[in-house]
């Protein structure tokens, strides 16, 4: 039987943000997170890995979570920053409702292929986009540190991309998935060894855990 090395992805979904942007395309934007709700990282905590590896992006939300989680009993030493896991850039819609997009041309033209048609705006994002920007970062990481357990702390759009990853996925097909906040995902990747980066194949193991302790 070939050896296997298996990498253990544990991504999580930052908690709700703060009441003022409830219900608004936050984006990259870096709105605080509401971390009142001491329950839900109470639950998550203690079926999170000792000694893994953590990654956030570079919105505080994500920072705040994994603070929150920390003092709910989970073990972190310094986590490394990615850029890569950052929420999608919705350009001139960032901090709007839905209601405030309306339903003009622009808003139409997006409804019809949300995938892949870019919000109005300098630095706006397809969905597609997210997928091809997370998707290397997860390779370099996986790669670069096979075998460990790595906890990323991001968002629906990066958590939805790494799924599309791990399962093949259209960009259409991974924006059906509803991605809750402090919640669980759980991606395996399992290389042959010796290991050789893009050689292997992804495990998924569950989508919106939360905790054994719930």
């Amino acid at each position: 039987m070939t050896d296997q090395s298996v990498t253990r992805w544990w991504w999580i979904r930052h908690a709700p943000v703060v009441e003022a942007h409830l219900g608004r395309l936050s984006g990259q934007a870096n709105v605080d997170a509401d971390i009142s709700d001491r329950k839900s990282f109470m639950a998550l905590a203690p079926d999170l890995p000792r000694e893994a590896m953590w990654v956030l992006s570079t919105l505080k939300r994500t920072q705040q979570t994994a603070q929150a989680l920390c003092r709910a009993g989970a073990q972190s030493s310094k986590a490394h920053v990615e850029k890569s896991f950052d929420e999608q850039a919705f350009g001139d819609w960032t901090n709007k409702s839905w209601d405030e997009v309306g339903s003009g041309a622009e808003a139409q033209e997006f409804w019809q292929d949300p995938a892949y048609v870019h919000p109005p705006g300098n630095g706006a994002e397809s969905f597609d986009d997210v997928c091809r920007r997370v998707a290397p970062k997860i390779a370099e990481l996986t790669y670069k540190h096979t075998g460990r357990d790595i906890i990323c702390v991001a968002h629906a759009g990066s958590i939805r991309a790494a799924v599309a990853l791990a399962l093949g996925l259209t960009p259409q097909q991974a924006l059906s998935l509803d991605v809750k906040n402090t919640a669980l995902t759980r991606l395996d990747f399992i290389a042959p060894t010796p290991v050789t980066m893009g050689v292997g194949s992804w495990r998924f193991l569950g989508l919106n855990q939360v905790g054994t302790a719930a």
